[in-house]
């Protein structure tokens, strides 16, 4: 216990005293994302460097409180950790292109399996899958690490969003370990929620800096490592384990999980690449019913709580019926917002085509993923 109060109190302090001085050299050097008329929605130069002292604080928190020699996996956990921090840092400040993106997620997936041997090596009874071929687990594993790290990316579009909902997933996380008696991965855990709370703390609407792709890509790794340890060592726990683990997992991190993929299915049923900008969000459906970025940023952590209380209470339907109710309540809530009248300010952005949009702000629209 002692290890995460201080774990969470290391990264707290460290990234909520950081960010003022990050946000005093952005202004110094002029290191600011500016907005544009098309997908972003501030209105005023803003540092998005934020994802450097979130990554100060949580990273210092591991390396005052771990001995590496007991939990080996820590050291590629942490080297993780460092090379997904060069990638968003270098794009925060000169962009990347996503293909680059891409390979250095594909670098981080692949240290975690084969370096960290964290894999996916049972489906816990969905569509009647239990233990699942070795081939078919690397497979698995590398695809979650992948889009649990771009939905991370994705959902990162209002003030505060992102990192609220990485404080809610990582304190689920966090808590479960801590009442199974894992203290490590309870300090990976607290430590990287404690980090966001101190970001938060500037982020909040109105944000004075925001986490870039540094900061939303760490969370992605640091999600994802925890939601596929909890899925394979979830129902093996005696103190509280639980069953449909998968199911549970995937509720914790459903909202930019569902978001994500819900957004990547209708660009490309549009014939469009995946990676190209619209406005399909779940938070720009809500900005654009009239919601403010407090109220978005409130209303998807309520409804990710709500989710992760019905999977609990829930599971006892197995992995597979919890699942598809799941993804049923959420399309269901996704029809419901589309059916409430749009701003009259917002009529005339939708009259026009994301096509006809991306070619006036063409300008604006960078190679990475948005």
């Amino acid at each position: 216990m002692e290890q995460i109060l201080l774990a969470v109190t290391l990264a707290f302090l460290t990234t909520l005293f950081a960010i003022p001085k990050i946000i005093m050299v952005s202004e110094k050097k002029n290191l600011f994302d500016n907005p544009d008329a098309f997908r972003k929605l501030h209105k005023k130069p803003i540092s998005s460097l934020g994802g450097l002292g979130i990554f100060l604080g949580f990273v210092l928190s591991i390396l005052l409180t771990f001995n590496f020699f007991h939990v080996r996996e820590f050291q590629y956990y942490t080297a993780c950790f460092v090379i997904i921090f060069f990638i968003g840092i270098k794009d925060d400040i000169m962009e990347l292109s996503a293909l680059k993106k891409l390979i250095g997620q594909a670098l981080v997936a692949c240290i975690i399996m084969f370096k960290a041997h964290l894999l996916i090596t049972n489906m816990h009874g969905f569509l009647g899958i239990g233990s699942i071929f070795h081939t078919m687990s690397f497979f698995l594993t590398f695809f979650t690490i992948i889009v649990i790290i771009n939905a991370f990316n994705l959902i990162d579009g209002v003030d505060g969003l992102a990192a609220s909902l990485g404080l809610v997933s990582c304190l689920v996380f966090g808590t479960f370990f801590l009442l199974n008696r894992n203290i490590p991965y309870a300090v990976i855990g607290f430590g990287f929620a404690g980090s966001l709370l101190g970001f938060l703390f500037y982020n909040f609407s109105p944000a004075k800096i925001f986490m870039g792709d540094t900061g939303s890509l760490l969370s992605g790794v640091v999600n994802s490592i925890l939601v596929i340890k909890f899925i394979e060592s979830g129902s093996a726990y005696k103190a509280y384990p639980v069953m449909a683990v998968p199911a549970i997992g995937f509720s914790i991190l459903l909202v930019p999980l569902m978001d994500t993929l819900r957004v990547f299915g209708i660009r490309m049923f549009n014939g469009r690449s995946p990676f190209s900008p619209d406005r399909n969000h779940i938070h720009h459906l809500l900005l654009d019913r009239g919601f403010t970025h407090q109220q978005v940023t409130l209303s998807c952590v309520a409804i990710s709580i709500l989710f992760i209380v019905a999977a609990f209470s829930l599971q006892h339907l197995g992995t597979t019926w919890l699942i598809v109710g799941l993804i049923s309540s959420f399309f269901t809530g996704i029809y419901c917002i589309t059916k409430v009248p749009l701003k009259a300010s917002m009529r005339v952005i939708k009259s026009d085509t994301a096509v006809d949009l991306e070619t006036k702000r063409g300008k604006y629209i960078s190679a990475g993923i948005v």
